[in-house]
């Protein structure tokens, strides 16, 4: 039996896009399905089928992201940080990666000393001597050099952690072959096998969310925190010519998506979405 749900399920994972649109071939399949005497116990094969289908996608995806991570964790907290901590706090002079890190860290204090200076003229706390005024902007001065050296090393940890993690993922993915053809015969079946509005809903949200009018400043957040994340210069120029091209990349290949595989598929479904989209 098992033999031949894993048959059944490489049916589904390589199935091809025909002329005919695939909810036309299940209108005919499902009347053969009436005639033929021994449905029953095909159904209950498919039912099978697609129920192991379900369960191998479901672990697949677990194991595909948890172990990655668990990787990233376990080496950051057993390898990386007494590593890294000693070569960059204790043999490194350094407290900055890039020059993005520098201008952030000066504005922070200048906010410190104004905020200082406004409140000694506002009377909310006593008039400092010049000595005392100086001794907490060192304080705060180390207090930030402190941060933004814990900042750099963590960057530094973050991009060797996410290539062990990257590779593998990769390496799951090359040798779970089988696995991936099955999950992506799952996620096939589930995408359109959703109703006409479902799809033409989760088209509308998923464009207004990633390429839509309103977008640009979730991009720039989104870059930002990764750029931050591995300790590389947040370039204003770089973040501004990548939100001005990659959602219009990203638009056309939806649009070739559509046109190309949706609409051979369902085109009930892009009726519906061009008909909510107006």
């Amino acid at each position: 039996m098992k033999y031949w749900n894993l048959k059944k399920i490489n049916q589904y994972a390589f199935e091809k896009t025909g002329i005919v649109p695939r909810s036309m071939n299940k209108l005919f399949n499902r009347f053969k399905q009436e005639l033929n005497p021994n449905a029953e116990v095909e159904a209950l094969e498919d039912f099978k089928a697609a129920k192991y289908q379900t369960s191998t996608s479901v672990k697949y995806i677990i194991f595909l992201f948890v172990i990655p991570i668990l990787i990233n964790q376990v080496s950051k907290i057993f390898i990386l940080d007494p590593l890294i901590n000693q070569l960059w706090n204790k043999k490194s002079s350094s407290i900055f990666l890039n020059l993005s890190q520098e201008e952030r860290a000066f504005a922070e204090l200048q906010r410190f000393e104004e905020k200082l200076h406004f409140e000694i003229l506002t009377g909310k706390i006593n008039s400092l001597s010049n000595d005392i005024v100086q001794q907490k902007m060192s304080s705060k001065a180390l207090e930030i050099a402190l941060e933004y050296s814990k900042e750099s090393s963590n960057a530094i940890k973050n991009i060797i952690a996410d290539c062990f993690s990257i590779i593998i993922f990769i390496s799951i993915l090359i040798i779970n072959k089988r696995q991936f053809s099955i999950l992506k015969s799952f996620i096939n079946e589930s995408i359109y096998g959703l109703s006409d509005t479902a799809k033409a809903f989760l088209i509308i949200l998923f464009t207004d969310i990633f390429v839509g009018f309103h977008s640009p400043h979730g991009w720039e957040i989104i870059i930002e925190a990764i750029l931050r994340h591995f300790g590389l210069p947040e370039s204003r120029d770089f973040i501004f010519i990548f939100i001005s091209t990659f959602p219009v990349v990203l638009d056309t290949i939806f649009k070739y998506w559509i046109f190309r595989y949706l609409n051979k598929i369902s085109p009930s479904a892009v009726a519906t979405y061009h008909n909510m989209n107006e």
